[in-house]
């Protein structure tokens, strides 16, 4: 769907298409991926889930899936959805169905947790697997509030062939593409697997998958590799966290951007679609021992001049008028939003007509903690889109 309204100037560049591999992106307000625990009972998305990405599909550029499980495991994220069976293929269709039918696109993520599992979860009991990481070092803080005590992370078992998680990869892209999506992201961010490989403090392994930088980068690429080889190169993106903290990050700065810079421009001579470079959040950089976990840094005038090849995305705390900025200047070419979109399900239609954004958004509401669908519906398909003319 196209809208028959000029944009204000302001907000100008948001709404000149964007080309993704053989797609054009109406706009370039995406939508990030957004967990929200609402993939009940157990981890297959719903009717709710369809009615929820329909809304938005109505005017987004293009949506990126919640974290979608690769493999069933204990997450701290209950109720998240999987794609590793034909039962999530098929309900995946039916909300990429929805989505096409509105004109939009929509990118899975595809998410292993990694050491930030816990093995007393309903999932990782059913799937008889321990908490894999890529070393035996267990993150600090968090809490697994679903799980009685709530207890924190557990030291993960060490993975003994990390090839055997790509081939999970590649069978989860496969799936997707079975369930009709647009592509496929690789989750490398917030301390979840990849990023575990990637970080000097969570990956102490010796052999070819830890050590120097090109060691640690291993798996991220390889697993890129592997959803490359089923959807091609131009419909892949990576997400990167290079400010890190979430789920117990960081490494000194000269090594994070050493490490970062070899990253991102060996995924970029891959000639991915896209890289997200999410920029550092400081409400996600718990404090551990006193102090902020993450590497502040501007990740954008760090990291985007070594995209070449690709094309560069980013998100956190972006305004349209910041975002249209970004873009009009050249340094990115999309701009990903969460929270605007859980509160404002015709975002990119009320940017364009300038209209406020103002549905406050509840964050009680944003993860899930029911099984009735009703009671779900609630901070998630209820909020009003805007009046127009």
């Amino acid at each position: 769907m196209s809208f028959p309204v000029k944009p204000p100037a302001n907000v100008a560049s948001l709404f000149t298409p964007l080309k993704l591999g053989p797609n054009v992106a109406r706009n370039r307000i995406f939508m990030s991926p957004l967990t929200r625990n609402r993939s009940v009972p157990t981890n297959v998305p719903n009717d709710l889930n369809v009615e929820y990405y329909r809304q938005r599909a109505k005017s987004a550029g293009m949506i990126v899936t919640e974290g979608t499980l690769i493999s069933q495991q204990g997450t701290e994220w209950p109720n998240a959805p999987g794609i590793w069976s034909k039962e999530h293929v098929d309900a995946w269709k039916k909300v990429t169905d929805a989505v096409h039918e509105e004109g939009g696109l929509i990118y899975i993520q595809l998410w292993h947790l990694g050491r930030s599992d816990h093995p007393d979860a309903p999932e990782q009991i059913a799937s008889g697997q321990p908490v894999y990481g890529p070393s035996a070092i267990a993150a600090r803080g968090g809490k697994f509030r679903h799980i009685p005590g709530q207890p924190g992370y557990v030291t993960p078992t060490e993975i003994d062939d990390p090839s055997t998680i790509i081939a999970q990869y590649k069978q989860a892209a496969q799936n997707a593409m079975e369930a009709g999506f647009d592509g496929a992201e690789l989750h490398g961010a917030n301390g979840y697997l990849p990023h575990q490989f990637l970080d000097s403090t969570s990956n102490h392994r010796t052999d070819a998958w830890g050590g120097s930088i090109p060691n640690r980068a291993k798996f991220t690429l390889e697993a890129l590799r592997a959803i490359v080889d089923v959807w091609g190169k131009e419909r892949v993106g990576l997400k990167l966290t290079p400010g890190g903290g979430y789920n117990d990050m960081g490494m000194p700065l000269d090594e994070t951007k050493e490490t970062f810079g070899y990253l991102v421009q060996e995924a970029d001579k891959m000639g991915i679609g896209y890289i997200v470079l999410a920029r550092y959040w400081e409400l996600g950089d718990p404090m551990i021992d006193g102090k902020r976990r993450g590497t502040p840094h501007d990740v954008i005038e760090a990291y985007g001049p070594l995209i070449k090849n690709s094309q560069k995305f980013s998100n956190t705390q972006f305004t349209p008028e910041e975002a249209a900025k970004y873009i009009s200047e050249g340094k990115l070419d999309a701009v990903l939003f969460g929270t605007a979109w859980i509160a404002h399900p015709d975002l990119a239609k009320r940017v364009q007509y300038g209209k406020p954004l103002d549905n406050q958004p509840d964050p009680k509401t944003f993860y899930g903690h029911s099984t009735d669908l009703e009671e779900l519906r609630k901070g998630y398909t209820d909020y009003p889109e805007a009046k127009y003319d």
